[in-house]
């Protein structure tokens, strides 16, 4: 009776501490909530407003006669959507090669990507805009999403999935049946690794949506823009920073992310749970 009273306690104690770091985790969102339902005046007035205000819809007037909101929101939707589904594709794709195929100087070429993934992105800014600009593609959203178009985490990342996850005799069992090297990777191996895919996908859709320095050097038009970098125009827009519709901005903003998680997030418990059943 006691060990159970015991282990009773101790499920009651981590549940509160979840729960704690639940609210903890969610405080954030919900000020953000919270200042963008008041003004600038009100969000640095003490005692901090707690509850709800009445300025959203002023907010959102003012955020879009600021900036062309839903214009560089589509920009970084076409931006992000490509770039995933890119990505997806060629990183699977090599991923596939290094993790079921041998072939000559397949440990080199594997160290060498591991040696591109150390390198700080940062560090090829330069080279990049000059290749961009030789090409012509400087100012148009092509300088974003072919550089993107595969990255070395990617590969590293569903080659030691697919390790696990794609067995050799199902590979085998597949070329028996005369399936070719397309036909294994479209028809056998990414439906096994589905969920490395949407882990994938939720990772490079939020690095492209969030990313802010190379769209601001790469698209030299003011009026061809990610949301990211017109949100940063917001600060002083109007002689002083309105916090209120920054964090308006910055609120609406969130919303394609918690949709792209949502849908991500449901793919991989879903097929954990296959799995765990079969």
């Amino acid at each position: 009776m006691s060990s159970i009273k015991g282990s009773r306690r101790r499920g009651i104690a981590l549940h509160a501490v979840l729960v704690v770091g639940l609210l903890l985790s969610a405080f954030p969102f919900y000020w953000a909530v919270i200042m963008s339902t008041h003004t600038s005046s009100e969000i640095f007035s003490y005692p901090p407003k707690l509850l709800p205000g009445s300025h959203f819809g002023e907010n959102v007037r003012n955020l879009l006669d600021s900036i062309d909101f839903f214009g560089s929101m589509w920009n970084s939707l076409l931006v992000a959507t490509s770039v995933t589904v890119l990505v997806l594709f060629f990183d699977s794709l090599a991923a596939f090669v290094f993790a079921k195929f041998h072939f000559p100087g397949r440990r080199l070429m594997f160290a060498l990507l591991m040696v591109i993934f150390m390198v700080p992105a940062q560090l090829a800014a330069i080279p990049q805009f000059v290749i961009m600009a030789k090409l012509g593609w400087i100012g148009s959203m092509t300088s974003l999403i072919v550089p993107a178009a595969a990255n070395a985490f990617g590969i590293f990342w569903m080659r030691q999935y697919m390790q696990g996850a794609i067995h050799d005799e199902l590979l085998d069992a597949s070329r028996i049946d005369g399936a070719n090297f397309m036909r294994q990777y479209w028809h056998v191996a990414l439906p096994v690794v589905r969920p490395g895919l949407a882990f994938l996908g939720i990772f490079t859709f939020m690095g492209q949506w969030n990313d802010y320095a190379w769209p601001l050097i790469a698209l030299t038009n003011p009026d061809n823009v990610t949301l990211q970098v017109a949100l940063s125009q917001l600060n002083g827009s109007h002689g002083t920073t309105d916090y209120g519709m920054v964090m308006t901005g910055a609120l609406l903003a969130l919303v394609p992310l918690l949709i792209v998680f949502a849908i991500g997030a449901r793919q991989i418990i879903g097929d954990l749970a296959k799995g765990a059943i079969k």
